[in-house]
């Protein structure tokens, strides 16, 4: 039996070594960017609820001062008909409802949050066909 003379064409174990490396740090980097790009995504809904949340509290601020107001009007009655005292209790229910929607849609917001899914079931697939 006559062995054949190996061609330049013919992967050498050095070359395909080197494909391998290679590949290998091009499939991680791919991951890293998928993980990259679902944080970012989850960390704008996060802050678009922090930011809701903020406005909700400073709202919340605004109602209470208000409220504190209205009850200095209440203890202190005096007149007839649609009074101010009644008019400073609107104003502070119209502000606590303001402040209960921008709460709501924070809430809502910050529930969209999630892990970054793909990313990770990705990587569990890539560990488990290089430990074969």
């Amino acid at each position: 039996m006559a062995t054949e003379p190996v061609k330049d064409t013919d992967p050498t174990i050095g070359r395909l070594v080197s494909d391998a490396t290679r590949d290998i740090s091009t499939l991680i980097n791919k991951e890293i960017q998928l993980a990259k790009s679902e944080l970012k995504v989850s960390v704008k809904a996060g802050g678009t609820g922090i930011g809701l949340f903020a406005a909700a509290a400073f709202v919340g601020l605004l109602a209470l001062i208000l409220f504190s107001w209205t009850l200095v009007y209440l203890i202190h009655w005096g007149g007839s008909g649609l009074a101010l005292h009644w008019a400073f209790l609107i104003v502070t229910v119209l502000y606590l409802l303001v402040a209960g929607v921008l709460g709501l849609l924070g809430y809502r917001a910050v529930r969209k949050v999630r892990a970054p899914e793909r990313a990770i079931h990705q990587a569990q697939a890539t560990k488990a066909a290089l430990k074969r």
